[in-house]
């Protein structure tokens, strides 16, 4: 039996459950659902909880031990015939019986040793597999007897489901809270060790940014540069252009579909506008890099400008129609849920359409405009395609939009492509830029949540 299949068994058979649990917890009552504790639905969600969690644990514990226990079996076997492997070296040759169980081409290849290896291992994987399914549908099977004799008039089957929920729902919580500290942790740690080679201050005071590290020390530029500041620059020059492009139109948007436009109007507008949001990040940076870059370079030459072939002028336009519908959108929603009541109060006072939106609706909602800002700031801070084919990947300490600049996403990206070496400045450097990145989104919305909470209080 396949994973395929006994999933499918396993969620049939709580669908089943559901249903005989509502029946069973009716039959025992006469079929008058007042005299239960609690309604039939939960004593049908009692009996289905009961067939699904303790097949889906051991299912879940399985499949993350087996693996480890064939390979720790196939290792053995490696060790029996070859006495001197350990290590790097046995690591090596268990992935390869690994590879050649799933490679048909590799394994017609393969010696006749090897060739009995992955019989062995492809034996203990279907082993494996048997047993797991046998173990697993028992599971179901007594959890459904279990259930089934628990149903009873006075059972509390609500308390009970509810109580799943609930610790369903903080562990849910806690796997989340637990990705982060291991994100942030890792990062940290990664960075430390950067900063064992690289002074912090020359990091994030210095001027040059060349992240080589020769392969001699004789050669040019051994020691390299890290100061990250043009970097940053180059992170901001482009997050300024496209968010001046992105919140006058995205706001202005919102405020004519939510408060000017018709219905219909509104009915084809709105999801045309949120299309932008569905495009491809590549795309757009096919569309900076063959049409905007060109344009806003040969424009530049017209006027007497001079302007790279790869600007941050160009890349920030682009990224700012890319982001246009993050601000419309919830900001068109946050003004659509401000109360009709503040709209009539003002038109009662005499106000205007326009007063009332400059003066009423829009610092209504000023704390989702916020919100919408922010993460269209972040948005822009993690874009990476659009400023690698449109800006370039030049380490620039420039205010000028027209001269090629970089970014930190796509420094990350250029450190930790090709062969890493994790003991090396070079590729530790990814993970300083990346903690630095973070700092700064949490600075932002840490701001963000300042104000929001500070207009929020007004118009409690």
């Amino acid at each position: 039996m396949n994973n395929f299949i006994l999933i499918a068994t396993v969620l049939a058979s709580t669908a089943l459950a559901y249903h005989y649990g509502r029946r069973r917890a009716l039959g025992v009552v006469g079929g008058k659902p007042r005299d239960l504790h609690s309604l039939p639905g939960y004593h049908g969600a009692y009996m289905a909880l009961w067939c699904l969690l303790p097949a889906a644990i051991f299912v879940a514990i399985w499949i993350a031990i087996e693996p480890t226990v064939v390979r720790q079996i196939i290792a053995g076997s490696l060790v029996q015939a070859q006495p001197g492997l350990t290590g790097n070296a046995l690591d090596l040759a268990v992935n390869e019986i690994h590879s050649l169980s799933i490679n048909a081409f590799a394994y017609s290849s393969a010696s006749a040793e090897k060739k009995a290896l992955v019989a062995r291992y492809q034996e203990l994987q279907g082993i494996g597999t048997a047993a797991m399914a046998t173990i697993a549908l028992v599971l179901v099977a007594a959890g459904l007897f279990y259930g089934s004799k628990s149903i009873a008039p006075r059972m509390r089957a609500r308390q009970a489901v509810e109580r799943v929920i609930m610790w369903t729902m903080v562990g849910c919580a806690t796997i989340a809270i637990l990705t982060t500290i291991g994100i942030i942790m890792s990062l940290l740690f990664e960075a430390m060790r950067f900063f064992q080679f690289v002074s912090p201050i020359d990091f994030l005071f210095g001027l040059q940014w060349s992240p080589q590290i020769a392969m001699r020390s004789d050669q040019v530029g051994s020691s390299g540069a890290f100061g990250a500041v043009p970097v940053f620059a180059g992170t901001l020059l482009i997050t300024a252009i496209s968010m001046a492009v992105a919140v006058p139109i995205g706001l202005m948007s919102a405020i004519y579909m939510a408060e000017y436009s018709s219905k219909k109007f509104r009915s084809w507008a709105k999801p045309l506008l949120e299309i932008l949001a569905g495009v491809p990040t590549v795309v757009y940076g096919f569309f900076a890099a063959l049409t905007v870059a060109p344009f806003v370079r040969d424009t530049g030459h017209a006027i007497g400008l001079n302007v790279a072939s790869e600007s941050a002028l160009a890349a920030g336009l682009v990224m700012g129609i890319m982001i246009i519908p993050f601000v419309s959108s919830l900001s068109d929603d946050v003004i659509n849920a401000v109360p009709q009541s503040l709209r009539d109060g003002a038109y009662a006072m005499g106000a205007t359409k326009s007063e009332t939106i400059r003066q009423v609706i829009i610092p209504a909602a000023f704390p989702g405009i916020v919100g919408s800002i922010m993460l269209a700031v972040s948005r822009a801070i993690g874009e990476t395609m659009i400023v690698v084919m449109a800006a370039g990947m030049a380490a620039n300490l420039t205010a000028n939009p027209f001269a090629a600049v970089t970014t930190v996403t796509v420094q990350i990206v250029t450190l930790l492509i090709g062969d890493q070496e994790f003991d090396s400045p070079k590729t530790l450097a990814a993970f300083a830029l990346g903690l630095v990145l973070f700092v700064v989104t949490l600075i932002l919305n840490i701001i963000a949540l300042t104000v929001v909470r500070r207009y929020r209080e007004q118009y409690d």
